[in-house]
C-alpha cells in the first residue's frame, strides 16, 4: 500500500478524501482521447434504469432484486477487501442480482465520461488524486440525495434509522446547501500530529502542548541529529491537517468558518498570522527535515517512520499506508496540534476529525436503490468491524470497535477523540473548493512558505488573494456554513 505513486493517490485513503490527493490531477478536465476511449470501451451504455422492487422489512429501500448493481471503489490506502466483503453480503441478500465491482486509482478519467453519457455506476468511492470535484457534481445535479438511505432502518436494528447510528458530523459533511445529503463519508479520520512515543521518550520529552514547548522539543531533537518535522512537500495540503485545527484552537472555530465561507480578510485574522508565523519558525530554525519540499507523501512518511523526523501532519490512514515501514516498537500515536499559549480560545485537545472516503450514488444511476443498499450493508456493525480490523481506521458507524484488537495508532486516535470531546473542528474548504485548497492554498501558499520562499505575511496576502478570486468567480458554486 505504501508504494502508490504520487499521481495515483496521494492520499492513500481518506485523504483522499482529500485530499487526499495530488495537486492538479483531480481537477484537470478529461482529455478528448480519454473521452473517446471511454466511449469505445462501452463503460456502461447498456445499463437501463431498474424498476423498483418490493419494499419489505429486509429490503426497506425497495431494491429490485434482479437488477444489476455496479460499484466502483478508489483503490487507495484502505485497499479493496473491505468493499469486496460487503459486496458478497449484497450478493447473498439478492442472489438474483448480478454485481460488478471494480477498483481504480483513476476515478475521474474512468468515470467522468460515464457521467457525461448518463451511464454512471450505482455506487462510487470518489477519492484519490483523481477525485471528481464534489462541489461541481452537486452544483450540476449529478448526485442522488441520500436521505432515503439515512431514513431507512439501520442494518442491525430496525428501530434505529441509519442516520442515528452515525458518528458526529457525518450527515452534515454530506450536505452542501440545505437539508439534502449528497455524500456519505465512510471512513472516520482523525487528523493531527503523528509521532513515535518511543522516539519522544528517548529524548526524555513529552508531546508539546504550547508552541514554546514544541520549539524546545525540536531543538532537543536537532542536537541528536533528528529533524523536528517532515511532511508531504509535493502535496503541502497535508500541512493543514495540523495547522487548521491549530488556527481554530488559537482563534476559535469561527475563524475557520470565516475561511470556509470565503469572507473578506478571513485569512488576515490574528490567529492565522500567529499560526503561520509559528510554523515558519520550524523552517527558520532548521527543524524541518532537509529536502522535505521535494518529498511526496510516501517518502515523507517513510523518512519519519525511520526516525529521521519526530512529527508528521497526517490523517489516520497513515498507520495502514505506512505499515510496511513503521517499526514494530514504534508505538505510533497521534495528538491534537500544539497551541500557542494559554491565551488560546479553545483547550488543548482541539482536533480536526471528520469523514473520509466520500461515497456517492449518481443521480442517473441505473440502480440507485441498490447503490444505497450496498452502503446500508457497509454501515452495519459487521462490515464496520471488518473495515476497522483490516485497515486500522474507524468508520462512520458509531461503534464497531468492540472485540476488534485496536492498533497503537487507532487506540491513540480514539483517545484523542475522547480528549477532544466537543472541541472537534471540521474545516470544509477541501470539500467545497478542491482546487483552491489543494493547488492554491496548499502548493502555492503553504508549500512555498514552508520551503522558505515566502514569508508568513507574503503567504497570507497571496492566499487571501486566492480566496477573494474564488469568492468572485461566478463559475464556482459557493457554499456557506448554515
Amino acid at each position: 500500500m505504501g508504494t502508490m505513486s504520487a499521481e495515483n493517490g496521494t492520499d492513500g485513503v481518506g485523504r483522499r478524501d482529500l485530499i487526499k490527493r495530488s495537486a492538479a490531477l483531480g481537477l484537470i478536465s478529461v482529455p478528448a482521447m480519454g473521452f473517446l476511449s471511454a466511449c469505445a470501451s462501452g463503460g456502461g451504455d447498456d445499463r437501463k434504469k431498474a424498476g423498483a422492487g418490493k419494499k419489505t422489512a429486509k429490503n426497506p429501500l425497495a431494491v429490485n432484486e434482479t437488477a444489476p448493481m455496479e460499484f466502483v471503489l478508489f483503490d487507495g490506502g484502505f485497499g479493496k477487501e473491505y468493499a469486496e466483503d460487503a459486496v458478497k453480503i449484497y450478493e447473498t441478500n439478492f442472489p438474483g442480482a448480478k454485481t460488478k465491482f471494480s477498483a481504480t486509482q483513476k476515478i475521474q478519467s474512468t468515470l467522468q465520461p460515464r457521467f457525461n453519457q448518463g451511464t454512471p455506476p450505482d455506487l462510487i468511492d470518489n477519492s484519490g488524486a483523481e477525485q471528481m470535484d464534489m462541489g461541481v457534481l452537486v452544483g450540476k445535479n449529478q448526485l442522488a440525495d441520500l436521505t432515503p438511505l439515512l431514513d431507512a432502518p439501520s442494518y442491525d436494528d430496525p428501530s434505529k434509522k441509519v442516520r442515528d447510528t452515525l458518528r458526529p458530523g457525518i450527515v452534515q459533511m454530506g450536505q452542501f446547501d440545505g437539508e439534502k445529503v449528497w455524500i456519505l463519508y465512510y471512513a472516520y479520520t482523525v487528523y493531527g500530529v503523528w509521532y513515535s512515543r518511543k522516539a519522544l521518550a528517548s529524548l526524555d520529552a513529552e508531546y508539546p502542548k504550547t508552541w514554546d514547548e514544541m520549539l524546545a522539543v525540536c531543538e532537543k531533537a536537532k542536537k541528536k541529529g533528528i529533524a523536528g518535522w517532515t511532511y508531504a512537500g509535493k502535496y503541502p495540503y497535508y500541512i493543514p491537517f495540523s495547522l487548521y485545527p491549530m488556527i481554530g484552537k488559537v482563534g476559535g472555530a469561527e475563524v475557520l468558518d470565516a475561511i470556509d465561507n470565503l469572507e473578506p480578510n478571513a485569512w488576515k485574522h490574528p490567529a492565522v498570522k500567529a499560526c503561520f508565523e509559528a510554523y515558519y519558525e520550524l523552517y527558520r530554525k532548521g527543524y524541518v527535515l532537509k529536502g522535505t519540499p521535494g518529498l511526496d507523501h510516501i517518502q515523507s512518511q517513510t523518512a519519519w517512520a525511520k526516525g529521521k523526523a519526530l512529527f508528521l501532519p497526517n490523517g489516520s490512514w497513515v498507520e495502514n499506508e505506512s505499515a510496511n515501514v513503521i517499526p514494530a516498537d514504534f508505538d505510533l500515536a497521534v495528538s491534537a496540534p500544539s497551541g500557542l499559549d494559554d491565551g488560546d480560545k479553545m483547550p488543548f485537545g482541539t482536533l480536526w476529525a471528520s469523514g473520509g472516503e466520500p461515497f456517492v450514488v449518481p443521480a442517473k444511476a441505473a440502480n440507485a436503490p441498490g447503490g444505497m443498499e450496498q452502503l446500508r450493508i457497509m454501515l452495519s456493525e459487521e462490515s464496520s468491524k471488518n473495515f476497522t480490523g483490516k485497515v486500522k481506521s474507524l468508520t462512520a458507524y458509531n461503534g464497531g470497535t468492540d472485540g476488534v484488537e485496536l492498533t497503537p495508532g487507532l487506540t491513540s486516535g480514539v483517545a484523542a477523540l475522547e480528549l477532544a470531546g466537543d472541541n472537534v473542528v471540521n474545516p470544509r474548504l477541501q470539500d467545497w473548493y478542491v482546487q483552491l485548497q489543494k493547488e492554491k492554498i496548499g502548493v502555492s501558499g503553504l508549500g512555498e512558505m514552508m520551503a522558505g520562499r515566502l514569508t508568513p505575511a507574503e503567504a497570507i496576502k497571496k492566499i487571501q488573494g486566492f480566496a477573494d478570486e474564488a469568492a468572485k468567480d461566478s463559475s464556482v458554486k459557493h457554499y456557506k456554513h448554515q
